[in-house]
């Protein structure tokens, strides 16, 4: 490969990330620059090999974090029909006007023609979306999955345009597949067995690209599809999140190749340029139509808009989609160009709005809530606490031995949080009183409903960002109690209290002296010997 590629690359994305904006948006256009130097797609098979393997690992990956019942909901399937719809009813006449106007990009187009472009446009980007949900840290909020939700239906769409397209009828061979939950099991008994290291990853590479994109291809069908697919099938191990940070690089670097290979099909005309913006200009009607629908569905304004912005550009698969429809003679091909432009002016756009989406609310809000339908849809209804003295935030075992200590003194005024369900319905039938949400979600301290007696807040987060992310949002609900936290590193307890944490406890060093309190307990049988050494325990506590 040439050594140009990579210092180019890595230039413009440096450039791009100074003023703020998504790395992505640089590799597009470094993309337009190495073309313009005499590097075309065409002479880098292996780049393009390489891009096909990014959005692969990417549909993975999703699969990954998926949970298959959210497609079912109303506001996923619904929306994202229902816009896909009102998309194409909306873009073929404007199309069709600017053909009669005498555009020659679009004069003379039949019905089918504008059909296709239509389609192509109506997609939103999951390249872009999910990285801009995972920087903000919110793919588990309400927002993100509803977001990455409508995402994988408008996928499934493309793909099976692209597998109709391809004008083949899948083998036989193809209804095999719905066998595939059988070997679940055994694919389960293999994922236990790979450990944590560079075998999760081979197996994540096994998984997606054979088992997934290789036997799909070999019956017929699109190996996009079976990445996705196998990805949703190992969704429900216990290990998926993990494989799926394990494989987030390879992901990342594949996906750089992709944002190249579209820069590298060529520079556009003057014509095509403004055309292409002429699209973008239109985006706000997208943003729009899935601000309505969601809202339609009961969706708090806030969350229909955030979800919104997400989805406010154009899509890699409206390319995958256009350069088929260019491969079969149904468009000519410089729509592949005006397509990629659109999609490059779209990102630069949809960048800093959805950095700014907060305030836009924050403005606009008076009128956004006069959308709303309520009752509001159940999980973005505000979250009722009650009016505990003392929070506790994950519900682990330590937040569950620190709810037991404290509920020996102040049973009925201690509340936990926990985002999983599962856990938060364990301590129920416990007796334990908590609730579920996410400390990690804004939406969920946007809903969180104030409790005015509140004292204490335990943050039994073994995650540091987290620990952070929690002590600012605290901050900015104006809370004035005390803060304490458990940390892994003496590093992390420095910060902790440079943001305003009132003590901070060492995860390790307070396992080790119970790992020693243990032994003398049963070993030794030395009471004194115990006595001195809770004593120690409590004093290794970082004082304010």
């Amino acid at each position: 490969m040439e050594p140009a590629i990579l210092i180019i690359t890595l230039l413009c994305g440096l450039l791009v990330s100074k003023v703020g904006l998504p790395p992505l948006i640089g590799y597009l256009a470094a993309g337009f620059v190495l073309f313009t130097l005499g590097i075309e797609d065409a002479s880098l098979p292996l780049l393009e090999q390489l891009a096909t393997l990014g959005v692969t690992l990417l549909l993975f990956s999703i699969g990954l974090k998926l949970d298959i019942k959210s497609l079912f909901k109303a506001e996923v399937w619904a929306t994202s029909s229902i816009h896909l719809i009102g998309s194409i009813v909306f873009f073929i006449p404007i199309l069709k006007l600017l053909g009669f106007i005498g555009l020659e990009q679009l004069e003379g187009y039949s019905l089918n023609q504008l059909l296709l472009i239509s389609f192509a446009l109506s997609f939103s980007s999951t390249v872009f979306a999910v990285k801009v949900i995972e920087d903000k840290g919110d793919m588990k909020s309400l927002y993100g999955r509803v977001a990455i939700g409508i995402l994988i239906m408008q996928d499934i769409f493309a793909v099976l345009f692209l597998t109709i397209s391809k004008g083949d009828i899948p083998s036989v061979w193809a209804l095999g597949l719905l066998l595939l939950p059988l070997a679940k099991p055994i694919i389960y008994k293999v994922f236990d067995k790979v450990g944590h290291s560079e075998m999760l990853v081979l197996f994540g590479l096994v998984m997606a690209l054979v088992v997934g994109a290789w036997l799909f291809e070999a019956v017929g069908l699109k190996p996009d599809l079976g990445a996705l697919i196998i990805g949703i099938l190992l969704a429900s191990h216990p290990k998926s999140s993990e494989l799926a940070k394990s494989m987030y690089y390879f992901k990342e670097l594949f996906l750089v190749a992709f944002f190249l290979t579209i820069g590298l099909n060529g520079l556009p005309s003057w014509s095509d340029i403004g055309l292409a913006v002429f699209l973008v200009l239109l985006v706000p009607v997208k943003i729009g139509l899935f601000l309505y629908l969601l809202t339609r569905f009961k969706l708090r304004s806030r969350t229909a808009l955030l979800a919104s912005f997400n989805l406010g550009n154009y899509s890699e698969f409206g390319l995958i989609v256009a350069s088929v429809a260019a491969y079969k003679g149904w468009l000519p091909a410089s729509w592949l160009i005006i397509i990629a432009v659109a999609l490059s002016i779209s990102f630069l756009f949809a960048a800093p709005l959805n950095t700014s989406v907060g305030k836009i609310y924050q403005r606009f809000q008076a009128r956004l809530t006069k959308l709303e339908k309520h009752p509001l849809h159940p999980e973005d209804r505000q979250i009722k606490i009650g009016n505990p003295r003392f929070l506790i935030f994950g519900m682990g075992r330590i937040g569950s031995g620190a709810y037991d200590e404290l509920r020996l003194r102040f049973d009925g005024e201690i509340l936990g949080i926990e985002h999983k369900k599962e856990v938060v319905d364990f301590h129920l039938t416990e007796g334990r009183n908590v609730v579920q949400g996410d400390a990690g979600d804004t939406d969920f301290w946007e809903k969180l409903e104030r409790a005015p007696n509140l004292e204490l807040v335990l943050l039994a987060i073994p995650n540091h960002v987290g620990n952070l992310f929690a002590i600012e949002q605290l901050k900015k609900l104006n809370y004035e109690g005390k803060i304490s936290a458990i940390v892994q590193y003496p590093e992390d307890a420095e910060a902790l209290k440079a943001a305003g944490v009132n003590t901070a406890y060492n995860l390790y060093e307070a396992a080790g002296a119970g790992f020693v309190d243990h032994v003398i307990t049963e070993l030794l049988d030395e009471p004194q010997e115990k006595a001195n050494r809770a004593e120690k325990q409590s004093q290794q506590t970082v004082a304010p």
